[in-house]
């Protein structure tokens, strides 16, 4: 019998990404599809629409042909959630102060995912005394 190796950090954070980004690629989808749902009761500007409808597009369409690159899940995920907050903040420039005031924790929660996952890379082993 072989012993249960412990997983690799790398394929560990590998898969907490795949699951973040999946993730994150249904809360948009169900987002914008909302969004354009009720774009026939309140009217959406048109580009509001037609940005939504891309953004959805390659959201959608993401699970199928950005199943295997990680950066391209990143780009629409950028580019999707841009496309709901960049708009509005033209229109409406004060939303930008309680979307910066978000920026501190969301920055604050990235820094300790990127200090974890170089924490397992750079150790040495335990010295026993």
């Amino acid at each position: 019998m072989h012993a249960a190796s412990p997983m690799p950090a790398q394929g560990a954070w590998a898969k907490v990404e795949i699951t973040t980004s999946y993730f994150l690629l249904v809360v948009l989808a169900s987002v914008i599809g909302t969004r354009l749902g009720f774009a026939g009761v309140w009217k959406l500007p048109t580009p509001d629409l037609v940005l939504s409808s891309i953004a959805l597009v390659l959201v959608l369409g993401s699970f199928w042909f950005a199943r295997q690159r990680r950066s391209w899940r990143i780009a629409i995920i950028a580019f999707a959630a841009a496309t709901q907050l960049v708009p509005m903040v033209i229109r409406e420039p004060v939303l930008l102060l309680p979307l910066l005031g978000a920026l501190v924790p969301v920055a604050i929660l990235l820094g300790c995912v990127f200090a974890l996952s170089k924490k397992g890379s750079h150790t040495r082993p335990h010295r026993r005394s």
